[in-house]
């Protein structure tokens, strides 16, 4: 079984910037596909981004691409979600996820998940 834990999201004005992080305590998130994903009040989970076990490969969701950017530390403890230029359709409870297996976009893949942290972009 593994934990995860979010941090780092909270009530942002449009245009600014969030970083999210995800860690595991007590483990390593070594060979691990690692992703994020949202859901806003009302709609389904959707998918976010997605890195792999070896931080080479990295995905995005095409309404986010070129504002987040997800990332591993050298460490294999955390995960961060850096998020530029937010916008207010950018509100939602972002989970973090993960997978002992290539990365995919798919959340019912995923094995593991985080509790959530709102993130809410507004005025």
């Amino acid at each position: 079984q593994v934990q995860l834990v979010e941090s780092g999201g909270g009530l942002v004005q449009p245009g600014g910037s969030l970083r999210l992080s995800c860690a595991a305590p007590g483990r390593t998130f070594s060979n691990y596909a690692m992703g994020w994903f949202r859901q806003a009040s009302g709609k389904e989970r959707e998918f976010v981004a997605a890195i792999s076990w070896s931080g080479g490969q990295s995905y995005y969701a095409d309404s986010v691409k070129g504002r987040f950017s997800i990332s591993r530390d050298s460490a294999e403890t955390t995960v961060y979600l850096q998020m530029n230029s937010l916008k207010p359709e950018d509100t939602a409870v972002y989970y973090c996820a993960a997978r002992p297996s290539i990365v995919v976009v798919t959340p019912t893949l995923y094995n593991y998940w985080g509790q959530g942290t709102q993130v809410t972009v507004s005025t």
